[in-house]
């Protein structure tokens, strides 16, 4: 069974800078052995769509042509890993810019830019704007574990792959109703991507409609539990 672009897979994979480092896996022992493991995270292998840029482009381009079972290794140039490196984006910003004391190697915001502390002299602090890994050649192990053929598991994949929920889904004459979790009304993660799974689900499958509901009764409002890194800040 090849594997052609629009195709929805479930993939295992574990990607490695030059050093060995490993940065990013869906297989829990392998995060767990490489200190990166998430205890909120979804492991097991991600469904995504192939040619939908799902995953980094050198990654996404390989899939295609492959088999279901195939097991193998790409090494990805930085222009389809991470992009290169833009000296540009190195920037010197004022330590009274920070609210607490940074340290090199610091993740920090500067005016809802995400960046790195390289360099912190004096009363200046040298902040790496550049995305993670930008410049670096990655190497990616993967396998591919299926190809999904139905709309529900279509769904419940693009679901589980942008919130990492695992929620029930129904289907019903080409529209698919989900049932969304109560503390999922404070997620800011499940807000930028609610509209994106629709679309996606839309132009990818057989489905014309998605429905979200939200379900209360008295054993889930006593109390509702909500998650503060999930909270939405204003």
């Amino acid at each position: 069974m090849t594997i052609e672009k629009g195709d929805f897979i479930r993939v295992s994979y574990s990607g490695k800078t030059d050093e060995g480092r490993v940065f990013d896996t869906t297989e829990e022992d392998v995060a767990k052995a490489n200190s990166i493991y998430n205890e909120k995270g979804k492991y097991g292998g991600d469904v995504v769509i192939v040619g939908a840029k799902h995953t980094i482009a050198g990654l996404d381009e390989d899939f295609v042509g492959k088999e279901v079972g195939y097991t193998g290794s790409v090494t990805i140039p930085p222009e389809k890993a991470f992009g290169h490196r833009n000296p540009e984006l190195i920037e010197s910003i004022p330590a009274t810019k920070f609210t607490q004391r940074v340290q090199v190697g610091m993740p920090v915001e500067v005016d809802g830019r995400p960046g790195v502390v390289i360099r912190a002299i004096g009363r200046m602090v040298q902040v790496d704007f550049n995305r993670f890994l930008a410049g670096q050649t990655v190497t990616y192990d993967y396998e591919i574990k299926e190809k999904i053929e139905d709309d529900e598991g279509k769904v419940k994949g693009l679901i589980g792959l942008y919130v990492g929920k695992d929620l029930p889904v129904q289907l019903n004459d080409g529209t698919a109703t989900v049932e969304i979790e109560p503390e999922m009304t404070y997620s800011q993660r499940w807000l930028m991507s609610k509209r994106q799974i629709a679309r996606e689900v839309i132009d990818n499958t057989g489905i014309k409609e998605i429905i979200y509901i939200e379900k209360y009764n008295k054993e889930v409002l006593e109390p509702v539990v909500r998650d503060p890194e999930l909270e939405v800040t204003e």
